[in-house]
């Protein structure tokens, strides 16, 4: 059945200079309430063991605007000023052990950004024009917003390269794609974008990489102007386009290969790896942080929720590579550099290929017991006997009953 979710569609806007003055200062009000109202929460805790709520945060906000310093407060909308909620919400991931303690927003490395609630923005005609403004904004509609919906917030930013953005949050009815019984099973590398099950393998674009020469010449640049002027803006400006430039091709990538694999596979089987400990290897993080790992994950994620699909997340240390999908032995040692190898009952592997379709075998136990699927204690060892096991399944037992694909 169709299921309404809550959905941001981003476009992008060109503002006259008065709009681009007047949201600058609103992004500075913003920065600066946030900031007030941490440090307000940090010196009540540590120096006197009190808590204080979002609602007396709300309340001393009304005092700053009433002051003589913070007077310039009431200049801007009312409405983006309450990032206090952004400020509960963090602290709500804080104490859920989701994230660290909140920090102070810098006017540099922060993003740029004002919400603004249904009551600060008007939506009329195509045209959307925000609270004390006059002009609206001349936005790019690049796709339409889904009909008989209205925003429920605006949100505009400004990346540092420059670009003005903003983000309209609709509810929208996604209708699941049509039912099928193929599945596929993902292997992420470096050399290929992701390998497929199928045999397939998506190159890799590389877009840091095309680019690393432009960018280096960019930063070198940067480097020799000095501190402050307006040549260093300018170039600093340079290199942040190259940079969003990279950001974008990779992400348009990313976002063609994970809707075409969702929409074309009723189970997308995918490896649970840790990419934060992945890029401590000093040799592999640049082609790693290229590639993309991260998003490579979380899209199929919310888009199998969306389109009605099962996605099976097979344990990390699952031997994809070392398993031989013929006879089921697992190898002790396959270094990276070894992109194929035979097996000793004679089967020639390619590594990315047989890696991709061991964990589509993987899955339906992963998906039966709902945990990882584990390798077991023995470096050597055929899975397909009745002393193994998979996942803390007895092969044999559920997995073998259910003819083990490998």
């Amino acid at each position: 059945m169709p299921q309404q979710v809550k959905r941001a569609f981003k476009y992008r806007f060109y503002p006259t200079g008065e709009q681009a003055a007047e949201l600058s200062r609103t992004f500075g009000c913003v920065r600066l309430v946030y900031n007030k109202a941490l440090g307000e929460r940090t010196r009540a805790w540590y120096g006197e063991q009190r808590r204080i709520s979002s609602v007396q945060s709300s309340a001393a906000l009304t005092k700053w605007q009433k002051t003589e310093g913070l007077a310039f407060l009431t200049e801007v909308s009312s409405v983006p000023l309450q990032a206090l909620r952004h400020l509960r919400t963090a602290f709500g991931n804080f104490f859920a052990r989701r994230a660290k303690y909140p920090r102070f927003k810098s006017r540099k490395k922060s993003r740029a950004s004002a919400e603004y609630t249904r009551s600060a923005f008007k939506r009329r005609d195509g045209r959307l024009a925000l609270a004390k403004m006059v002009e609206p904004l001349d936005i790019r509609w690049s796709r339409p917003l889904p009909q008989g919906t209205e925003p429920t917030t605006a949100t505009v930013s400004r990346d540092s390269a420059g670009r003005w953005f903003v983000s309209l949050l609709c509810e929208d009815t996604i209708a699941p794609a049509p039912a099928t019984s193929a599945a596929v099973g993902l292997d992420a590398a470096i050399t290929s974008l992701v390998t497929l099950s199928t045999g397939e393998k998506v190159a890799n674009p590389k877009h840091e990489r095309r680019d690393r020469a432009r960018l280096a010449r960019a930063q070198r640049d940067l480097s020799r102007k000095a501190e402050r002027s307006a040549n260093r803006e300018k170039a600093r400006r340079r290199v942040a386009k190259i940079h969003a430039r990279i950001t974008d091709r990779r992400r348009d990538v990313l976002h063609k290969l994970s809707t075409r694999l969702v929409r074309e596979n009723q189970t997308v089987v995918i490896e649970d790896l840790t990419v934060r400990n992945l890029l401590k290897n000093g040799m592999l993080a640049r082609a790693i942080s290229d590639a993309s790992w991260t998003e490579l994950r979380s899209m199929p994620e919310y888009k199998c929720a969306w389109y009605g699909r099962e996605l099976v997340v097979i344990d990390r240390w699952f031997p994809g590579s070392k398993l031989c999908g013929a006879c089921g032995t697992v190898r002790e040692k396959l270094p990276l550099n070894v992109r194929a190898w035979t097996c000793d009952c004679g089967t020639v592997h390619d590594r990315d290929v047989n890696a991709a379709r061991n964990i589509l075998a993987a899955g339906p136990a992963a998906s039966a017991c709902g945990d990882g699927v584990r390798p077991q204690r023995e470096s050597s060892r055929k899975v397909n006997g009745v002393t193994g096991s998979v996942g803390g399944v007895r092969v044999g037992g559920a997995l073998g009953q259910a003819k083990q694909p490998w």
